[in-house]
């Protein structure tokens, strides 16, 4: 089985987080399943290069905005696979350009128009766990660019679906798609399955824990995708038009 794998700033913040999902990849790879795992900036890096950039330029070009704040994901791909190594099992990490992400020159709110699997489907075919930098993509000039607030699930919902992925599994700082925040509202509810449409009217009403634009895609492609704690790894809620 192939498994695409979305890890929030929230579960890599530190080291032993992005052990735990090292482990979690490595124990998948190890059954003999093909793995890519997608990635976000560490904890709050985008916020903290936000911020530096303000200091430099408060009117920064969008351009050389995404330029800069893509390296928060890189990093975390390149820690990622390292910490993946140290386990034993070879890995890649691939920025968005290099995994054949092409996007539209929206800066700082792409969107993917094409992704090219080739060096995603060689390396799997080589034995690696691919470790993918979320959230950028390259313009047809060959910028970087970058795909807006939640882009990381949605450069996994878009892998999922381009490489025909058998699951594609959110991890996050919640064990799944609640009636209302669980961090505010003890009696909020968990649903076990919830179709596309109820799960966009949920983000229309505020639930953050998935981007509208990726329900969007998951529904265009027909994954069902899986919302999971990254802290136990027990079923969360799919998320999907099943029967």
């Amino acid at each position: 089985m192939l498994f695409v794998q979305k890890y929030g700033g929230t579960s890599l913040a530190d080291g032993d987080r992005i052990r735990k999902a090292a482990r979690r990849a490595v124990g998948l790879a190890r059954q003999g399943h093909q793995v890519v795992v997608v990635v976000s900036a560490q904890g709050d890096t985008t916020d903290l290069l936000i911020e530096k950039a303000i200091q430099v330029n408060r009117r920064g070009s969008a351009r050389e905005m995404d330029a800069y704040l893509a390296a928060g994901e890189q990093m975390a791909a390149g820690l990622v696979a390292m910490a993946i190594g140290a386990m034993g099992h070879p890995a890649v990490s691939l920025t968005g350009w290099q995994a054949g992400i092409a996007t539209d020159g929206a800066h700082g709110n792409a969107r993917i128009t094409n992704i090219d699997t080739g060096r995603i489907r060689q390396e799997l075919a080589g034995g690696k766990i691919v470790v993918v930098a979320g959230f950028q993509g390259r313009d047809p000039e060959g910028d970087i660019t970058t795909l807006g607030r939640g882009g990381s699930d949605t450069t996994a919902v878009a892998l999922a679906g381009y490489l025909r992925a058998d699951k594609c599994q959110i991890f996050t700082d919640v064990d799944g798609v609640y009636d209302r925040d669980p961090r505010l509202y003890p009696d909020a509810i968990r649903f076990g399955r919830i179709p596309y449409d109820a799960m966009l009217e949920l983000i229309e009403n505020g639930a953050q824990v998935l981007h509208d634009r990726s329900v969007e895609l998951a529904r265009e492609y027909g994954i069902v995708v899986e919302v999971l704690s990254a802290f136990t790894g027990e079923p969360g809620t799919l998320v999907g038009d099943l029967e």
